[in-house]
């Protein structure tokens, strides 16, 4: 199959013989353009073939054309901003303001399932992928694309790679999205199997993904690397039926971390591609296609969006990745080809809602991780010198045996061109765990004495959240799963949000006197803030 791209809008052509078509394939309202060129027996195995009728078309192809070249250059000077203005701006303009929201400054929820068009001829145009269209929102929408623009644009800060970004509804389902693809059965060796590689130190959710939903439903043997910073132990689980690489970095809750490059680079010798979750780092910190890698999901639930207002995914690729499947759209734009069919079809896309509730909170995603990062260390220092804790987990730790490794990786982007530090420096996230002296019943208690941490089984919230991972996001996958994933049962997993560290350190230092026989007393008011009752009153 050839793979073409260029300014072609002609519908149908015949080429040396054979037929051809050349679809224009637009995503984000325009931003992010894409033409396939197939032969047409390969396209008929994608999408139902069509004939089109240009009578008619020609303004709209002609604009579309038009429209393409001044959306490149539009972003080809945000990719010349800064991170924290492209975190501010992304790819909406003043003139979409002016000319498309009635001069909106903030990007507007389209609360629409569909697109209306003005004639017969963008309809038919817009249908058959021949100009910019978002056409319905389980495909595509105004608001999503715009959450979909930065993201990409900030996952690409700092390198040379093409990026492109599809949102979903959570980071489970970009998780799914980003893999199930690359474990589809290959036509050219029918009944082979099917593996991929994948670290053990992961998200209780993708840990039972993998192990339930892929392995045991779908046959994908999912080769565990435990020992992550053993390049050979890596190389050792792939072969030819290998279909992709996969770790968490840093992972949750017990912060491993691995070579990024030497990683990337080993998927790359054996034609697959690497896919990292980066969701602790955020791309404030961490930007792994930068690194080599192909693929990043986000949970954009978590950090991203700090408010907790929104449920969110994303998975942003490079063009042009490396795959042993025989699928030349799936390498040429993995994440359009995702947003275009696969989930298209399977419908776990975002909502407008949730996408403009994620943007606003990212604007102000670097100095967030800056200063949540800075407390964190502070925490972290607290809690090592404590008689009651028995380890600290927290790669900013310099005795921690990943400190070195992640040094050369975690950095906070930009921070050479900011007036108070001058030069590049290293942060290393708001997440951190600590196991508590005394086994299971002396966690359980310093657990419930918190008064100021919140007990919820979330991270990345703009407030201090912490959990058990043992007896909540690790439960399911069992006691030899959790030891494989280095999850205790006395650890508590910590996200430091944006409070003073000193009245963090301040609630930890209060519910860890319980070991010592204090007793922590927890009283409530008999009406609320706004002045409704309890229900004990009745």
């Amino acid at each position: 199959m050839e793979w073409q791209s260029g300014l072609n809008f002609s519908p149908i052509k015949q080429i040396t013989g054979k037929t051809k078509i050349v679809i224009f394939l637009t995503v984000d309202a325009g931003f992010r353009n894409l033409l396939f060129n197939f032969e047409m027996n390969h396209l008929r195995k994608l999408v139902k073939p069509f004939v089109m009728s240009t009578n008619g078309m020609n303004q709209y192809l002609q604009a579309a054309r038009r429209a393409l070249r001044w959306q490149q250059e539009h972003q080809r000077q945000m990719k010349c901003c800064r991170f924290d203005t492209i975190a501010t701006h992304g790819i909406y303009s003043m003139q979409e303001a002016l000319d498309f929201n009635q001069g909106s400054i903030i990007e507007p929820i389209y609360m629409s399932t569909s697109q209306a068009y003005r004639d017969a001829a963008e309809m038919e145009a817009a249908l058959g992928y021949q100009i910019p269209t978002w056409c319905y929102s389980r495909i595509a929408n105004p608001s999503i694309c715009y959450l979909e623009g930065v993201l990409a644009l900030l996952e690409g800060y700092g390198s040379e790679a093409e990026t492109s970004c599809v949102a979903t509804s959570s980071g489970m389902s970009a998780i799914q999205s980003a893999t199930d693809p690359f474990l589809a059965a290959d036509p050219d060796k029918p009944g082979a199997p099917v593996n991929f590689v994948a670290t053990a130190q992961v998200y209780g959710g993708t840990f039972q993904q993998f192990s339930v939903r892929k392995q045991q439903e779908r046959k994908a043997e999912w080769r565990k690397v435990v020992h992550s910073g053993d390049i050979a132990e890596w190389e050792s689980l792939i072969d030819e039926n290998t279909r992709f690489l996969y770790g968490e970095l840093p992972s949750n809750p017990c912060l491993s971390f691995f070579d990024l490059k030497e990683v990337a680079a080993l998927a790359h010798q054996y034609g697959i591609p690497l896919i990292v979750d980066s969701t602790v780092a955020t791309p404030a910190l961490l930007r792994p296609i930068e690194q080599g890698a192909d693929i990043v999901v986000q949970s954009v639930t978590k950090s991203l969006a700090t408010s907790g207002f929104c449920i969110a995914g994303a998975v942003i690729s490079r063009k042009n990745l490396v795959s042993k499947i025989n699928n030349a759209p799936l390498k040429a734009d993995f994440a359009t080809y995702l947003k275009l069919l696969p989930n298209r079809d399977n419908g776990p896309n975002i909502s407008p809602m949730n996408a403009v509730m994620a943007l606003n909170d990212i604007r102000t995603l670097r100095m967030r991780m800056d200063q949540t990062s800075r407390s964190t260390l502070k925490v972290a220092q607290f809690l090592q010198q404590h008689s009651n804790i028995e380890k600290v987990d927290y790669l900013g730790l310099e005795d921690n045996p990943l400190h070195d490794l992640a040094t050369r990786y975690l950095f906070l982007v930009d921070s050479e061109h900011d007036d108070q530090y001058g030069s590049r420096v290293n942060r290393y996230g708001h997440l951190m765990s600590f196991r508590i002296k005394g086994g299971r019943r002396k966690t359980h208690e310093v657990f419930d004495a918190f008064k100021r941490i919140w007990r919820a089984t979330d991270l990345g919230r703009i407030k201090s959240v912490a959990t058990i991972p043992a007896i909540s996001t690790h439960s399911q996958q069992g006691e030899e799963g959790r030891r494989l994933a280095c999850i205790p049962e006395n650890m508590i997993r910590l996200s430091v949000g944006a409070e003073h560290p000193d009245d963090i350190i301040r609630d930890l230092d209060q519910a860890l006197s319980v070991i010592g026989g204090k007793i922590v007393k927890v009283s409530g008011p008999e009406f609320s803030a706004g002045g409704a009752s309890s229900a004990g009153l009745g």
